[in-house]
């Protein structure tokens, strides 16, 4: 099991450490908070991206292929009735002289995301008070 502690230095803004490093999140403005960082929604969301992209860049790399002009881009949409993201679209440009025969291969490559697969295989989740 991975610990993660979170601290709270004052308005909405969280400090978040996980293996010696440490991540700020915050609310934006209109939700109370300073805008100082990204929310955590923005992160989730950022992790999905990240996970995907180095999966492309792994795959890229371990067949020698430049990975100049790779670039990875997620946009979401809404349900208008729940304001649930309904639709994550992530759009990879190949660098330039990326090798056709591999297109799909690396399609299905970034489809196996372990962000990906924890949200399509969800764990179960507990808050235990002290």
């Amino acid at each position: 099991m991975s610990l993660i502690e979170v601290s709270f230095p004052g308005g909405k803004k969280l400090e978040t450490n996980i293996k010696g490093f440490t991540v700020d999140t915050d609310q934006p403005v209109n939700s109370g908070g300073g805008g100082s960082a990204p929310t955590p929604f923005d992160l989730f969301l950022s992790s999905i991206a990240a996970c995907t992209g180095v999966t492309a860049l792994s795959f890229c790399q371990s067949r020698n292929i430049d990975t100049k002009g790779l670039k990875l881009s997620l946009d979401t949409e809404r349900d208008e009735e729940t304001g649930m993201i309904s639709d994550i679209k992530m759009e990879l440009t190949l660098p330039e002289n990326f090798p056709s025969k591999y297109e799909e291969a690396i399609r299905k490559a970034t489809d196996s995301c372990t962000v990906k697969k924890h949200i399509i295989n969800s764990p179960d989740f507990k808050v235990i008070l002290k």
